[in-house]
């Protein structure tokens, strides 16, 4: 899976030419290379810290953002991450890493910050302060050619596989191979019927979107992710829309990618029947900031009050309606 080339998954139709041609995004890098307002990673401003508000979260301290040097290796770092939207802290002094080749899924509640984090890993938001560490790169820092060099090694499939409608599925799936590689056509054709196949999409090539069932769509949306052999594949809600089958169905079939392909794979979910199936390690994210993160058999056994509310799914506990 190293060593590939590869390409952001798509993160809409709308969106994508500011994924795979745009020249500026965000307003902090220029054309030529320079980088312009980026605050020192050090620096952490604008943090709301009411102890009262996050009595239950670990310090910084407490979060293993590091590794020991036989343990785990980190693929992504976010250090002391400050993210304002309208004046409101979003991402509120967010310290959390995620491990190399394993499947980590990040949950929390809705509105939580999951989405603005997944904008922050490929670059399409920066941080107000602190650092946001993507497979060795400080991404605030990136300049523009750098930073879609290293959106090329992120696959990404979002809530509706936002596929191209006006495309067979086999033109959705090659797009990302036909923008970003000097691929031949029978080497795309080749690449993407393997990759259809190993979604259970072959005999569906030809179809289009809308013929598709919405788990069909996102298999779809998967394979185009996949195409690319990126080093990072990020899911956001794989399981909204789906019912509990299809959902299922999904996380195995994500789990039989990642044992086959390797890499880090990051599903953003508040599904905790989906986190039980694929979670290796799991990040829980609450008011901007990480509650607790660890192995899946540890946060299943947390003590947390919190945490043990957020993964048994009772109505007793910290989080309220609010």
């Amino acid at each position: 899976m190293r060593g590939g080339a590869g390409v952001v998954g798509l993160i809409g139709s709308s969106t994508i030419t500011s994924i795979c041609a745009v020249e500026s995004v965000g307003g902090t890098h220029e054309e030529d290379g320079e980088s312009e307002g980026v605050v020192d990673p050090g620096v952490v401003v604008g943090v709301e810290d009411d102890g009262e508000e996050f009595q239950y979260h670990s310090g910084a301290g407490d979060l293993d953002l590091a590794g020991e040097a036989t343990d785990r290796k980190w693929s992504i770092r976010c250090v002391d991450v400050v993210k304002r939207l309208a004046g409101i802290p979003v991402l509120n002094g967010l310290n959390v890493a995620i491990p190399d080749d394993m499947v980590t899924v990040v949950l929390g509640p809705s509105g939580t910050g999951k989405s603005v984090l997944i904008k922050h890993l490929i670059g399409l938001m920066f941080p107000d302060s602190g650092d946001v560490q993507v497979l060795g790169n400080s991404v605030p820092k990136l300049t523009m050619p750098k930073l879609l060099e290293l959106r090329r090694r992120i696959g990404v499939l979002f809530q509706d596989g936002a596929l191209f409608g006006s495309m067979s599925v086999f033109d959705n799936v090659a797009f990302p191979l036909r923008q970003h590689t000097g691929m031949s056509e029978s080497q795309i054709g080749e690449r993407v019927r393997q990759r259809l196949a190993d979604v259970g999409l072959a005999e569906a090539m030809d179809d289009s979107p809308s013929q598709l069932s919405g788990g069909m769509r996102k298999r779809a949306g998967f394979a185009r992710a996949l195409v690319t052999e990126p080093d990072v594949v990020i899911f956001d809600e794989p399981d909204s829309g789906l019912d509990p089958v299809r959902t299922a169905l999904l996380c195995e079939l994500i789990k039989e990618m990642h044992e086959v392909n390797g890499g880090t794979y990051i599903v953003v979910t508040h599904n905790i029947a989906s986190a039980r199936q694929i979670g290796e390690y799991i990040a829980l994210l609450w008011r901007g900031r990480i509650v607790e993160a660890g192995d899946a058999e540890r946060m299943f056994s947390s003590e947390n009050p919190f945490v043990r509310q957020f993964l048994s799914g009772s109505a007793a506990g910290p989080l309220g309606m609010d």
